[in-house]
């Protein structure tokens, strides 16, 4: 259970809260289980807290500092935490639904099987972050920064990552039908066995991405590039690839059948075994 006196002292109000912390050296508070619902707590110094099982559901905690706090299993739902400091924090577990978190800092945060469905993270920083086997559908990554993040397993049916930075960050296994990547930096992930099933792909910068046995069926990935990626027995059927920069790439076995590749560019790629049966190839640089 939560200390009573932080819960008192810090249900005052966040001004009052860190005169009161630092004039006690910057205590780590103990706020396990505390119920903090619908709390104003902007600008608030929570830095190391203790905030395990913590009810903050639609709390506000804009621009608030909860770097390397401990919110593991914490009630988040519709909470405000835009330009917040999470950065090394612990949200395992979390429930983070509908909760705003746009320009906010994770770096390093961990949201390992956290609950963050129609989540924004617009413009956040999460560089570095670790999100397997989160479920992120209908997520807004809009702008967001997301290299070497760990998606692995991760739900993103439907999120939005419009103009955002994933370079190599890991989707293993990830589930991204129908998600949205408009000029996104793809460069370098790793997507081995990923589903990208209907995804919107369209002038995406995939370079040198190793995405071997995945489904991109019925993608849109226009105006693309695929420099030298590795994709190995991937499947692309009914893909509309029209002016899709493929040159270098391993393209063994790779299902295009039914595949729109009109003025694609496939020079010096590895077509063996590739399956272009029923496949538009007007216009496509092959040598």
């Amino acid at each position: 259970m939560a200390n009573v006196e932080h819960l008192t002292r810090l249900k005052r109000g966040a001004k009052s809260w860190f005169k009161w912390i630092d004039a006690g050296d910057r205590l780590e508070p103990d706020l396990i289980d505390a119920n903090l619902k619908g709390v104003s707590l902007q600008e608030v110094y929570l830095a190391r807290a203790n905030l395990t099982r913590a009810n903050l559901r639609a709390a506000g905690l804009n621009d608030a500092n909860l770097s390397s706090a401990n919110l593991q299993a914490a009630e988040l739902r519709n909470a405000s935490l835009s330009k917040a400091n999470l950065s090394n924090s612990n949200l395992r577990f979390a429930n983070l639904a509908d909760a705003d978190l746009s320009l906010a800092n994770l770096i390093g945060a961990d949201l390992r099987e956290a609950s963050c469905q129609r989540i924004n993270f617009t413009s956040a920083n999460l560089i570095g972050t670790s999100m397997r086997k989160a479920n992120l559908e209908e997520a807004n990554f809009m702008t967001a920064k997301l290299d070497r993040t760990n998606l692995s397993e991760a739900h993103l049916t439907k999120a939005n990552f419009m103009e955002a930075s994933l370079e190599a960050a890991n989707l293993y296994q990830a589930e991204l039908q129908e998600t949205y990547f408009y000029k996104a930096n793809l460069q370098s992930i790793k997507a081995i066995s990923a589903h990208f099933c209907r995804a919107y792909l369209f002038a995406v910068d995939l370079t040198t991405a190793t995405a071997s046995d995945s489904d991109f069926r019925w993608t849109n990935c226009s105006y693309s590039s695929f420099n030298n990626a590795n994709l190995s027995h991937a499947d692309f059927s009914g893909a509309i690839l029209t002016k899709t920069d493929f040159r270098g790439a391993n393209l063994a076995g790779v299902n295009f059948r039914g595949a729109n590749l009109f003025n694609a560019d496939l020079r010096d790629t590895n077509l063996t075994k590739a399956n272009v049966r029923e496949a538009v190839l007007d216009g496509a640089i092959v040598e």
